[in-house]
């Protein structure tokens, strides 16, 4: 039944799910690629989709603006555009508008579209809108990401109107089938945190994220505030952390009870020559991969590892630097799997402790290059 969230497997707080959406069941802990404009970087859908991914996430305030959802509903919605054969999601806008200089009021945010200066009226009820035409599994209802560090009182201001915008969007006819997700914000303050969580999951959402996060805060006080957040969720409903790739954060996330996670950060770090590997970050362009045999990285076996070398993707940083950027995004985004994966076994044998443990040796913020 579309909607409906299994658990089947937990370790304390640490769960394994299957989530059924329109077009299929998919599995938790789980990790979105982020096909901002409707298509990963530099890989194929179908590329991603042979990774292992079963969710790919996409973004609302850029398919708005181009090609425009009427567009992508004429093709058959947002699957059939892109050529993804499995789970879709598209977050609200919330999180692009924030860094544009935006005006927000009670009514929504107005912002300058990034193709052609134009102001462009973004409401909560318009979001919902918008992403009933897309047609993607999952959307997120619009919220305000506030960029940390914040005055405690714009925190506070953002939080609440984010609660009354869900309120909105919740009333608002959308897709059949299309589950609709509120979002937690609150920045680190625990008490808002909680506050939020309790006022989101009081109005009744198919699933909740975990917003405003990631965007300048240490580590520490990410954790604190994912754990206050899903102590106050509900626990038979899935719980998304917005826009956090990084390894460490996932594995301890998953650890205090998250399902879900989305980054650009994998193949974003692969256009810019760095590989995430069993070691940690290798930055491939140094000289000391010239004439390096061994492959990428010894413990995975994603196509790249398989078949070329580290010589050969150091000979790409020179030659053909968009080549490169290719191979790196389909090799971490494989690891992202392969970490998601090994998230999932640890789960099932009731060993989440040691594979952090494991985790942490190689990405603790610590040991970070």
């Amino acid at each position: 039944m579309t909607g409906e969230f299994e658990i089947s497997s937990q370790d304390d707080a640490a769960r394994i799910g299957l989530l059924h959406l329109r077009s299929g069941p998919v599995k938790t802990p789980l990790f979105m690629p982020v096909a901002t404009r409707a298509t990963v970087r530099l890989v194929p859908s179908w590329t991603v989709a042979s990774l292992g991914f079963e969710v790919l996430l996409s973004n609302t305030y850029h398919l708005m603006l181009r090609p425009g959802p009427e567009r992508i509903a004429e093709q058959g919605g947002l699957a059939k555009f892109h050529g993804f054969p499995k789970g879709t999601l598209t977050d609200s806008g919330g999180f692009q508008v924030m860094s544009l200089g935006a005006r927000f009021n009670e009514a929504g945010v107005r912002f300058r579209s990034v193709y052609d200066g134009r102001w462009v009226d973004l409401t909560p009820e318009a979001a919902v809108e918008t992403q009933r035409l897309i047609g993607a599994d999952i959307a997120m209802v619009l919220d305000v990401c506030t960029q940390l560090p914040a005055p405690d009182a714009v925190v506070a201001a953002n939080t609440t109107l984010s609660a009354r915008w869900a309120a909105r969007a919740k009333r608002a006819k959308h897709l059949d089938g299309q589950l609709q997700f509120g979002i937690v914000q609150g920045g680190v303050d625990l008490a808002l945190r909680r506050s939020s969580a309790l006022d989101i999951a009081g109005i009744g959402f198919d699933g909740y994220a975990i917003g405003g996060l990631a965007v300048g805060e240490s580590t520490d006080a990410t954790l604190d505030a994912v754990a206050e957040a899903c102590s106050n969720l509900p626990p038979e409903r899935p719980r998304y952390l917005m826009g956090v790739g990084d390894p460490y954060l996932i594995s301890h996330a998953v650890d205090l009870g998250v399902d879900m996670f989305d980054c650009v950060s994998p193949t974003r770090l692969g256009r810019h020559g760095v590989a995430l590997t069993s070691v940690g970050k290798l930055k491939i362009r140094s000289p000391r991969f010239a004439s390096d045999g061994g492959a990428l990285d010894e413990q995975c076996t994603c196509p790249v590892c398989r078949q070329v070398s580290r010589g050969f993707l150091n000979h790409l940083a020179h030659a053909d630097p968009v080549s490169l950027g290719s191979y790196l995004s389909v090799h971490n985004l494989a690891f992202q799997m392969s970490l998601i994966t090994q998230a999932r076994s640890a789960i099932e044998s009731k060993t989440m402790k040691n594979f952090l443990k494991s985790v942490d040796a190689v990405w603790a913020p610590s040991l970070r290059s």
